[in-house]
């Protein structure tokens, strides 16, 4: 696939541009547990930001093809800054499935950027006057630092008394983000915990968690075949592969960098790159980032049509994406692992790049959406026609 919007190619080639730069404050990042403002500030000027708003507020509504592009692009250069920007654009997708009231608030400026709390740890109860009242603690908000608006899950009672989960959507204002993020890997997310206190939130700003895995809320204009009605956890999931793809990539390169002028220490070997081991090594992870890539091909495919058509992938065929990008994300780890084993001994030092890819890749690995067990089971069970036993599809 290529892009053939002029506009996003744009912004692809301006975020290739900005690769060193972005790299050479992952540093800055992790000392600091939050990606410098330098490098918001560059990714919102080269467009980005505006890559998933909706074209008649003024976005660029990219294809889900373009969006991961851009994502391994800005992966490849940072571990940290590719993470948040993960999150950022998929919520602010995810603000296309709110009612037009919503969106309208959301997008007005065309370039905006949402973090998200899945987990329903908050209550939302009816306010007098209309309205919800939110109240909670959401941990590990991804990019709340940075972020104008945030997407909070909470309980809110049913008509039978039964806690429902629903997305509430507030400003980032309205909460208060804790300093708290002090983790071994993804240091530079800054994916602190959030809270809300008594925090007023219009009806508008309030819809069904399920609808939204669904893609069935009301009260919008942006529904049927426009091309952009991907179905969300699909569509996180292209979007969290095309990130550890974009850490191999990127792992890969500091590794090749490295070789020049480098032995193996105890050996006869003065010239690393002259030794077969070396050899095997390099070309297995290049074609586990390959391997990789090419069924990245089907699931982008395979969302587009429905997108195209209007239509939402089945039960199978969501999990089919769960399991076939969880894949990718192994085979993205295991080469950066190979490439790290690869390294010597002074890869470890904080100086040497690589060792915070290697650290960056097998934390977020763990992350509960991208989990290789998880996903395998989802898709095992679709494979042996069982039921899937999640509505994350």
């Amino acid at each position: 696939m290529t892009t053939t919007d002029s506009a996003v190619a744009s912004v692809l080639d301006e975020v290739t541009s900005l690769a060193a730069t972005l790299r050479e404050n992952g540093p800055e990042a992790e000392q600091r547990r939050w990606i410098p403002e330098a490098n918001v500030e560059l990714l919102d000027k080269a467009g980005v930001f505006r890559l998933t708003v909706p074209r008649r507020f003024g976005g660029l509504e990219a294809p889900a093809a373009d969006q991961t592009r851009v994502l391994t692009e800005i992966a490849r250069a940072d571990t940290a800054t590719g993470w948040v920007s993960m999150i950022w654009l998929g919520s602010v997708w995810m603000i296309s499935l709110f009612p037009d009231r919503a969106q309208e608030e959301v997008y007005a400026g065309g370039s905006v950027r949402v973090s998200t709390g899945f987990t329903p740890s908050g209550t939302l109860t009816p306010a007098e006057g209309g309205g919800y009242t939110l109240n909670g603690t959401w941990k590990w908000l991804t990019g709340c630092r940075g972020a104008q608006w945030a997407i909070l899950a909470g309980l809110l009672e049913g008509p039978d008394g039964t806690p429902v989960p629903h997305a509430a959507l507030v400003p980032v204002s309205d909460i208060t983000i804790a300093d708290d993020w002090h983790a071994a890997a993804a240091a530079g997310t800054g994916s602190s915990s959030v809270t809300a206190v008594d925090v007023t939130v219009p009806a508008h700003r309030v819809v069904g968690l399920m609808d939204v895995l669904a893609g069935s809320t009301g009260d919008r204009s942006n529904t049927g075949a426009d091309g952009r009605n991907y179905a969300l956890i699909p569509l996180l999931m292209a979007h969290g592969s095309a990130v550890f793809l974009g850490m191999a990539k990127g792992a890969l390169e500091l590794f090749l960098e490295r070789l020049p002028g480098r032995g193996i220490t105890y050996t006869s070997w003065t010239d690393q790159s002259q030794s077969p081991v070396t050899q095997i090594q390099a070309a297995t992870a290049a074609n586990k980032i390959a391997a990789a890539e090419a069924l990245q091909e089907g699931w982008l495919t395979l969302l587009q049509r429905h997108a195209d058509a209007g239509t939402q992938p089945s039960a199978e065929e969501r999990s089919e994406v769960r399991g076939r990008a969880a894949f990718a994300i192994q085979l993205a780890k295991e080469a950066v692992d190979g490439l790290y084993e690869a390294s010597g001994a002074s890869v470890i030092m904080r100086d040497v790049p690589l060792q915070r890819f290697h650290r960056d890749v097998r934390g977020l690995a763990l992350h509960a959406l991208y989990a290789f067990n998880s996903n395998m089971e989802v898709h095992g069970r679709s494979i042996l026609g069982l039921a899937p036993d999640t509505p994350f599809l």
